[in-house]
């Protein structure tokens, strides 16, 4: 299991657009199309496929699905789950990621969980899941914000 901002996707071209108020989501996720992929998280998860099914797993809405299936597929990564946050759930990341990836759990053994954020991964240890910890992006306060505080990406 993959997450994909700050993992896979560099999002820092885009941050600008949350960084003041009123925040302008709705150009920050119109903007991830162009996320350049981050080379350590693709290689990861291109070696992980060769031996497991991948999965992928967003804090972004659902609203924003089509525009993610198109940038994985364009990065090269093999299709599977992509689990995301519903339209309108503001809850923490910490809090809407696990609960999905229980649910995808229930249905395919999940061997392990790669993710930037240090709170998620202690959410996901908390829960049982083998974490690996992606620090190839340096941590972007802001993202601690939006996540973390507002629920959202």
């Amino acid at each position: 299991m993959f997450d994909l901002d700050g993992t896979l996707a560099d999002v820092r071209h885009r941050l600008h657009l949350v960084r003041a108020r009123p925040r302008d989501w709705e150009a920050f996720f119109a903007a991830a199309p162009a996320d350049p992929p981050l080379a350590e998280g693709v290689e990861l998860a291109l070696a992980c496929a060769r031996q497991c099914d991948l999965a992928y797993v967003t804090g972004r809405p659902e609203s924003c699905r089509r525009d993610t299936e198109d940038w994985l597929a364009r990065q090269g990564l093999p299709a599977g789950p992509l689990l995301m946050r519903r339209d309108g759930d503001r809850r923490p990341a910490r809090t809407v990621k696990p609960e999905l990836l229980r649910s995808l759990a229930q249905e395919r053994c999940v061997t392990a969980v790669v993710d930037d954020d240090a709170q998620v991964c202690i959410a996901y240890e908390a829960t049982g899941f083998r974490v690996l910890h992606a620090p190839w992006m340096e941590p972007q306060p802001i993202l601690d914000v939006v996540q973390e505080r507002e629920g959202r990406t």
